[in-house]
């Protein structure tokens, strides 16, 4: 049963990895829809490196949460916070766009649940 958890942890973290690592990337790169969709969320835009950076943190210790599993652990937990920040955001300013923070953030928790299970 452990190896499935290692592996579901392993297909969920990873991909989500990628989709931060992209994330933090357009970010970095002020990416129109990307900035318009922190400008609705009222997000500063001095803000934008900060978030990158801590997208790119979550990318790497979902990743490294591999071979050591508290890194993992910690990791998916930052996300985790940081998409429920993210709906909270969007929902403070009655932005009812919402799915795509919601989504991640349910599979961020997924991969915090398989983490500690595997």
């Amino acid at each position: 049963m452990e190896t499935i958890m290692f592996i579901a942890y392993a297909v969920v973290g990873g991909l989500l990895a990628l989709v931060l690592a992209a994330s933090a990337t357009f970010t970095l790169q002020r990416n129109d829809q990307i900035v318009a969709n922190m400008q609705k969320v009222r997000v500063p835009d001095s803000w934008l490196p900060r978030l990158a950076t801590l997208k790119a943190a979550g990318a790497i210790g979902l990743v490294a949460g591999l071979w050591v599993t508290p890194l993992g652990v910690a990791a998916a937990v930052g996300v985790t916070l940081y998409f429920i920040g993210a709906v909270i955001s969007h929902l403070r300013v009655k932005d009812y766009d919402l799915a795509p923070a919601a989504v991640l953030t349910v599979v961020s928790a997924a991969a915090l649940a398989l983490r500690i299970l595997a």
